[in-house]
């Protein structure tokens, strides 16, 4: 059974230089989504452009894993990136909940609903990964929509416990770079969702001055906007993830 226990020795000078700051406590988990996550997202463009399967000035996201042979790498890469968001999640939730009992500073429902909310954006994004764009538009769209609002709505509840919680476990310095980009991304999602909303035509191939291009394009702009403010803020929680172990027990019950 995993636990996860704040840190609450203080390190020795001597152990923090040996040790990296990515790897202490739990860190390397919020590191590992980050750079796994830029690394889809990077890996499929690249290829899709080099393959000319995609325009080189912002194309969707969806649009960079809709063909083969980058669309076996964009679900593949995408799946590990909602495991890894999943787990980020709830490993914030435990680090919350601890902090949370040490000095009371938001209702426990409310660390839940964020969880909830974490846990169904992810999901959403698994939908995005499992179901092509251009095999079952409806599914992929649908999973995109509960990825992207989901999402938005967990950094701006995580962003309200961080300051709930400031200045004991937050400074607030991270209070108002989370701020930032939650702001940023609420602002951003709303014309991505709107102008998507009005292209007639799903195709992956676009080319300026074609019928709803313009829509397309700012769409698009804003998505990448949204996803890279998501890897933003959960680059964010580095620091948090510092000062926690994670520790898993096993027990052996004999069969009688």
């Amino acid at each position: 059974m995993p636990a996860l226990l704040e840190e609450r020795r203080p390190l020795m000078p001597s152990e923090r230089r040996r040790m990296p700051g990515f790897a202490r406590g739990a860190a390397l988990v919020p590191l590992l989504l980050v750079s796994w996550s830029s690394a889809a997202f990077i890996l499929s463009y690249a290829i899709a452009v080099l393959d000319g399967h995609v325009e080189p000035i912002f194309p969707y996201i969806s649009d960079t894993g809709a063909k083969p042979p980058e669309s076996g790498i964009f679900g593949f890469m995408i799946n590990v990136s909602a495991f890894l968001g999943a787990i980020t999640m709830y490993m914030k939730y435990l680090i919350i909940k601890e902090q949370n009992e040490i000095s009371r500073f938001i209702f426990p429902c409310f660390n839940s609903l964020a969880l909830c909310v974490g846990i169904l954006g992810c999901i959403g994004l698994g939908i995005v990964a499992s179901f092509q764009e251009l095999t079952v538009p409806a599914v992929h769209d649908g999973g995109a929509l509960v990825a992207f609002v989901s999402g938005a709505i967990y950094i701006s509840l995580q962003t309200i416990i961080s300051y709930r919680s400031c200045p004991q476990w937050c400074t607030p310095y991270m209070c108002h770079t989370r701020l930032f980009l939650s702001v940023m991304t609420s602002v951003a999602i709303i014309p991505m969702i709107a102008c998507a909303s009005l292209i007639s035509i799903t195709k992956i191939d676009w080319n300026p001055g074609e019928k709803d291009y313009v829509y397309h394009f700012v769409s698009a702009v804003c998505e990448w906007t949204v996803a890279f403010s998501f890897v933003m803020f959960f680059l964010t929680f580095v620091k948090d993830f510092q000062r926690a172990t994670i520790q898993i027990t096993t027990e052996i019950h004999e069969i009688v």
